[in-house]
């Protein structure tokens, strides 16, 4: 028997519905994302350390561009 993810959503995730953004359910492992405005249509599952390391550049000044 799997647990259902507890998925969250960012609170940049803009106004109305606040549908515009992704969710992430975050795991020991794994680090689930998918999108708000269809989050029946699957989700991208990544190793947690590689999440982590991509959320950090996206901190750094500059981000990733």
């Amino acid at each position: 028997m799997t647990t259902p993810y507890a998925w969250k959503k960012s609170s940049y995730s803009g106004g109305g519905e606040g549908n515009a953004c992704v969710e992430v359910a975050l795991r020991r492992t794994r680090t689930a994302i998918r999108d708000s405005k269809a989050p029946a249509h699957g989700t991208l599952s990544v190793p947690a350390p590689a999440f982590a390391a991509f959320v950090n550049a996206l901190k750094r000044p500059g981000g990733l561009v």
